[in-house]
């Protein structure tokens, strides 16, 4: 009798830790230090940096403005603390901060990076060598459409190559460009010049995530003029095969470019919800899309965090977490918004939801969950000060590999309406976080 309590006592203690490691885990940080860089606005900490930080075999590197404004390179065994850093030639203009460095690593290991754009000629330039921190001169990628260039992102394919989107053209009448990198031949050729048209009446502002097996997921909403209260609708494509082809939920294809009559609309949002644009998704285990955003519900003042993902079957939203400020959107130019704009990741089960809230200090917080679409979200703070104006951005490519969630972290500040924020620090410290979850 006593040896079949102490099973049960033995079974139940180990069911109660399985539960709790694979069902309680809270998420926890480590601050690696960088550097100092330029804060006096959010050009080094805006979400749609893609990206920040890219990872190479075994080395990380990241980019940053430093405090006078030059593009910084800096490169990291994974897991250490010490970085080898590199000011280069090349000096961005940090009061506005679109002008934002994007970074990509390909198959050879040469780092490619695009920065200072806003509705700007196309500023690209390659590393000198594999695994080197030396830029050589800027150079075209195809020659075609690169006058007028805002948004670069990189995104690494599973064969080495480069994905690179951008807009061509300007807020309320842009439209999305691909380019690929052929690690092999290190030649840019074109993808689409349009894939998401807004003939020239509105454009769209879109997130991308490349999962590991090279889908591309490429969700966006719709902006009727420069004025961001005109955010509308949240739509979905997907491409199997490198970007060529595009397809909706159900798998009906495309045919491109993708207009505001065509678009599948993966959640219906009027405009004036204070939708927000350029977010961030991800995927599970099968490939069916989370996108992670925020809007107010008509009968309320109050944005929330959302969850909106496909099944398999139908589109689902949910709420993550429960905020309480009401603030509104409006106007034009990089606003001082009292929430960030969200980054999700997952691994196709459990997922973490990176955001900076004003109702909780500003800090570094992640919202998390168990099971992707099913359970609740807990909420914990990673950092004990507040960034101000960061948003989160992250190593998508470490991520994809090795399941490994590290962010950029750096305090910002941000005037609203694309203004240096009045009376701040022109430098913060530059971390990377380390998040265990």
């Amino acid at each position: 009798m006593k040896t079949a309590l102490c099973k049960y006592i033995l079974i139940s203690i180990l069911l109660m830790g399985a539960y709790l490691v694979g069902f309680a885990k809270i998420p926890s940080g480590k601050l690696i230090k960088v550097g100092e860089g330029y804060a006096g606005t959010s050009v080094n900490t805006a979400v749609f940096r893609g990206s920040s930080l890219a990872t190479h075999g075994d080395e990380q590197y990241i980019s940053y403005y430093d405090p006078d404004g030059y593009v910084t390179l800096g490169k990291r065994k994974l897991g250490a603390s010490d970085w080898t850093l590199h000011k280069t030639q090349y000096k961005g203009k940090v009061k506005d901060a679109h002008n934002v460095i994007s970074i990509g690593v390909d198959g050879e290991g040469y780092v490619h990076v695009s920065f200072d754009h806003h509705g700007h000629p196309l500023r690209y330039a390659r590393s000198i060598a594999p695994g080197g921190l030396e830029l050589g001169d800027m150079m075209p990628m195809t020659g075609k459409d690169e006058q007028d260039v805002t948004y670069p992102e990189f995104y690494t394919m599973p064969d080495g190559d480069l994905i690179f989107a951008y807009r061509s053209g300007a807020s309320g009448r842009g439209n999305l460009v691909l380019n690929r990198y052929d690690t092999k031949t290190q030649k840019w050729s074109r993808v689409h010049d349009i894939l998401i048209d807004g003939e020239g009446e509105r454009n769209a502002y879109w997130q991308m995530y490349a999962d590991p097996k090279g889908n591309l997921h490429l969700s966006w909403v719709w902006r009727e003029t420069w004025l961001v209260e005109t955010n509308h609708d949240l739509c979905y494509a997907r491409s199997d095969d490198g970007g060529k082809t595009w397809k909706r939920s159900d798998g009906t294809i495309y045919q491109l470019p993708i207009t505001e009559a065509t678009a599948e609309k993966a959640w219906t949002i009027p405009q004036n919800s204070e939708l927000i644009n350029q977010t961030s998704m991800t995927a599970d285990s099968m490939g069916n899309p989370f996108i992670a955003t925020y809007w107010r519900d008509s009968n309320s003042d109050v944005p929330q965090y959302r969850l909106v993902w496909h099944d398999g079957k139908k589109w689902h939203m949910a709420t993550v977490g429960n905020r309480s400020q009401p603030f509104s959107l409006s106007g034009g130019g990089t606003k001082m918004i009292p929430i960030a704009r969200p980054r999700i990741v997952s691994d196709g089960k459990k997922a973490c939801y990176v955001f900076r809230d004003r109702e909780r200090g500003s800090k570094v917080s992640v919202a998390y969950t168990p099971n992707l679409g099913k359970k609740d979200w807990k909420v914990n703070d990673l950092t004990e000060f507040s960034v101000d104006a960061w948003e989160p951005s992250h190593d998508m490519n470490l991520w994809n590999d090795k399941r490994i969630l590290n962010v950029f972290v750096q305090a910002s500040h941000q005037g609203d309406g694309e203004k240096v924020a009045v009376a701040s620090n022109n430098s913060e410290s530059v971390f990377v976080l380390e998040i265990d979850f």
